[in-house]
């Protein structure tokens, strides 16, 4: 069983940028992904990477997070700029595998003045 793990949350002021990274334990062929869940919310996809690069956003972080990943490091990354209180979260990093999805423990991120 592959294990993530989490890093780079932090408490950063509106407008700074952080970068989170997730080290899988082992070579991942499948979509890798970033999700957030805030107190009170439902746990929301964040952004997703496959394997050839192809990504995907939910607009309310288009042109503002970037996500990537490094194949021969078994890891990826989320480049979260111009941070919002709103985007304070946990952020969860998530694989796609069969038949249960695998899960970091998160970390997190605060915006704040």
């Amino acid at each position: 069983q592959v294990q993530l793990v989490e890093s780079g949350g932090g408490l950063v002021q509106p407008g700074g940028s952080l970068r989170l990274s997730c080290a899988a334990s082992r070579s991942i062929f499948n979509i890798m992904a970033w999700y957030r869940q805030a107190p009170g919310k439902q746990r929301e996809l964040v952004a997703s990477i496959s394997y050839g690069r192809s990504t995907r956003y939910a607009d309310s972080v288009k042109g503002r997070f970037t996500i990537s990943r490094d194949n021969a490091k078994n890891t990826v990354y989320l480049q979260m700029d111009s941070l919002k209180p709103e985007d304070t979260a946990v952020y969860y990093c998530k694989v796609d595998s069969y038949p249960t999805d695998i899960w970091g423990r998160g970390t997190q991120v605060t915006v704040s003045s």
